[in-house]
Formats: C-alpha cells, structure tokens, sequence
C-alpha cells in the first residue's frame, strides 16, 4: 500500500501503517486519514495526535489507551478523555486508528 503526497510516493504496510516514521508530515496524516474513513481531521483530531507523537517522542512507545485517557484529560479535561470521545473521531480507537494516523509504529499484537 502506498500513498502520494506533493507528489512522493510515501510506503505503507498493507494494513496502512508507514513504513518509514521519518516520512510523516501533516499532509501524509490527512491522506492516512481517508483511508481510516476519516473524511477531515479537526483540531480535536489533531489535539489527539499531537499528543500521541509527543509521548511516543518522550517514552519511545505508543501510549496505552488508559494513559492515554489520563493524558487526554490533564490536558484537555473530563469531557475529552474517555474511550468514548477518541472513537467518536477515530473509529477504530486509539491504537488501530490514531496511532496510525500520528504516524507512529504498529503496536504489538495490533493488526
């Protein structure tokens, strides 16, 4: 699988993941996007990965969902940190789905 953006070729896995996490930009995100059946991401969205880069930035793993929860409300509030609010804009959660779109690696045990 792969994706074009400004007109690069940028290599992902079959199942969406990229490749090569140095190629990330915010243009490929919103092309990983479409393919997630996610048609615009919102600064709510891009709160939620930006937050993701950065603690993978700071720990070197992706965030646990319940962390990430805890996270989530820290920065942002009650209102935005549960499971429920993460799927509302990524509808596969957390790991399957903004993980992937952050540009960050597959988990473990994700397909």
């Amino acid at each position: 699988m792969e994706a074009i953006v400004n007109g690069q070729t940028i290599q992902l896995s079959e199942a969406g993941w990229l490749e090569n996490l140095d190629e990330w930009s915010e243009e490929l995100a919103v092309e990983i996007a479409k393919n997630e059946k996610i048609a615009e991401l919102t600064e709510e969205h891009w709160d939620i990965i930006n937050l993701a880069r950065e603690y993978f930035h700071d720990n070197g793993s992706v965030c646990e969902p319940r962390q990430f929860s805890k996270l989530m409300k820290n920065k942002y509030g009650k209102d935005r940190s549960d499971q429920k609010y993460i799927y509302s804009l990524f509808p596969t959660g957390l790991i399957k789905c903004a993980n992937k779109v952050a540009g960050l690696p597959r988990p473990k045990g994700c397909s």
